[in-house]
């Protein structure tokens, strides 16, 4: 399945860039499910990405911001593996996420309680991309001011 965006391209100007990631998630093969997630919206400009990530230590993991893709890492001991199992239900296999982050996004902190990563994500908005108000002016306004004659 294929996407047409030039509606879009008709009335929105520096959107390529979002067309062309849309275009690529529309066009991805089979997303891995491993681990678990949740993405919460917590205020205006903040989210929590929540990992379940049972049997995993806070050294088995790397949380790293690149550009705007968070990437989270995780890896098993090897010392688990010498082990016989009856079961293994839990799953405690290497993983590598990773998640497209808007312009203007910084992580905040990452906590691991409980076997569930809680990933603070902030999205600063610069003051050029807020609102302003443009002036509207007439031809008056830009007229060469008028010479002035100094009194000697």
């Amino acid at each position: 399945m294929t996407y047409d965006f030039t509606p879009l391209f008709r009335s929105a100007i520096g959107f390529d860039r979002l067309a062309t990631m849309a275009g690529n998630v529309a066009n991805a093969q089979a997303l891995p499910s491993y681990p678990p997630y949740n993405i919460e919206k917590t205020g205006e400009t903040n989210y929590v990405l929540t990992m379940a990530l049972a049997g995993f230590r806070p050294e088995d993991v790397d949380v790293v911001q690149e550009d705007n893709t968070l990437v989270v890492r995780g890896s098993v001991p090897e010392n688990s593996r010498d082990r016989e199992w009856l079961h293994r239900g839990i799953a405690t296999r290497a993983f590598e996420r990773r998640f497209v982050l808007a312009d203007h996004t910084e992580i905040d902190r990452a906590d691991l309680v409980n076997g569930l990563l809680s990933i603070a994500i902030r999205q600063l908005v610069p003051e050029a991309a807020r609102p302003r108000r443009i002036p509207v002016r007439t031809e008056a306004v830009h007229a060469a001011p008028a010479e002035t004659v100094q009194a000697a």
